[in-house]
């Protein structure tokens, strides 16, 4: 009952301040905007949670005024292009949801291009080739994959037998004579043995496997992890262990081997640079609709404390957590606190729209 009254309240003030702007000709770019995490937010594995479609057709102009809030989903997950991504998501919602509003964790790789564009790259994570395909939808034209190595010399890992598919989709090359440049950790490695395993070679021995150990102290390959997340939400009733899990695994060997970890970068949420990003893609999205003008005040909605609430709260941002996904309410307060706390990703919603709308209601 409290949440159809909240629902209410924000949608008649909403109505009489858009009524009040369309008669004086002043309506200008939405005073709000969302960021959305999607795991344990939105969806629940593959199935959406349940009032996932009703917040996002919320914001999407499902109301008497036909007016749409700006939003984004800025999600740790990845493995498939920003476009491959939004049609599920938008099948599976039941809303139009654009490429362009979609940031997963290894969309800042875009930012690499200029660097890395023509130098071969070693993509980890995901299924098969599919890391090699979002690189290349980037403008690497250098990358490869677990597969391509275990394809060009399987004894690298002797413990793993590539299929006849998997070796379908390898590309041949020579990584004895192709000096790798740069690692991006791009999404969750599905084997997690022959992925440190090759990190380890590649890193050790200056880009070139099969070549000499190098100075551990002279590291000239670069590093990226794109996915800080120790536990995510899945469609298991426990979370699972993540790429930060992984990239533990991997720094605790190589110290082991080297004495010392490997330098590295580290994008996600609750990153500064991935909110940096956010922040741009936000912009473009709104200039595009309104002109050049301000961010409005935004807000993150996320299930999880360490990566959403604490982004959101750095990047000086509202933030609500919410109870659907990796934070549990009775295992105690969350580790970093948020502006709010909600049921759902509807409620959120719609305490946030209150919550900006509440000031203006003075002067309707």
């Amino acid at each position: 009952m409290l949440l159809n009254r909240n629902a209410l309240k924000a949608n008649n003030v909403f109505i009489q301040l858009y009524r009040r702007n369309i008669q004086t000709k002043t309506v200008k770019r939405p005073p709000l905007g969302f960021a959305f995490d999607i795991d344990g937010v939105l969806m629940g594995g593959h199935k959406p949670l349940p009032k996932a479609r009703n917040a996002l057709k919320i914001l999407n102009g499902d109301n008497q005024l036909n007016a749409k809030i700006p939003y984004i989903l800025l999600t740790n997950g990845g493995g498939q292009t920003e476009y491959e991504r939004a049609q599920i998501l938008s099948s599976r919602l039941d809303t139009r949801i654009s490429p362009s509003q979609i940031i997963q964790a290894h969309t800042v790789l875009k930012d690499y291009v200029d660097q890395y564009a023509d130098k071969a790259v070693l993509c980890l994570g995901g299924v098969g080739d599919t890391m090699r395909k979002v690189a290349e939808s980037y403008g690497f034209r250098k990358a490869y994959t677990t597969t391509d190595v275990l394809a060009w010399n399987s004894s690298i890992w002797p413990f793993i037998h590539v299929t006849e598919s998997e070796l379908a989709s390898a590309k041949p090359v020579d990584f004895s004579r192709t000096p790798i440049s740069a690692v991006f950790v791009c999404h969750d490695p599905r084997n997690w043995g022959v992925d440190v395993q090759i990190m380890c070679d590649v890193l050790r021995s200056g880009g070139l496997l099969e070549g000499p150990c190098v100075d551990a102290t002279k590291q000239t390959i670069q590093v990226v992890f794109c996915n800080p997340d120790l536990l995510w939400k899945s469609d298991f009733s426990r979370p699972r262990l993540g790429q930060g899990a992984f990239k533990a695994s991997f720094q605790a060997v190589y110290k082991m081997l080297t004495g010392s970890e490997y330098p590295y970068t580290q994008f996600g949420k609750p990153t500064k640079p991935t909110y940096d990003y956010a922040r741009r893609v936000l912009h473009n999205l709104l200039d595009e609709s309104y002109g050049p003008g301000k961010l409005p005040h935004m807000y993150m909605i996320g299930d999880n404390p360490e990566s959403d609430i604490a982004g959101a709260n750095a990047a000086e941002w509202s933030s609500v957590l919410v109870h659907t996904g990796v934070y549990d309410p009775t295992a105690g307060p969350p580790a970093h606190s948020p502006t709010h706390q909600a049921q759902d990703v509807e409620e959120a919603v719609l305490w946030a729209i209150e919550r900006e709308l509440a000031p203006l209601k003075e002067g309707l």
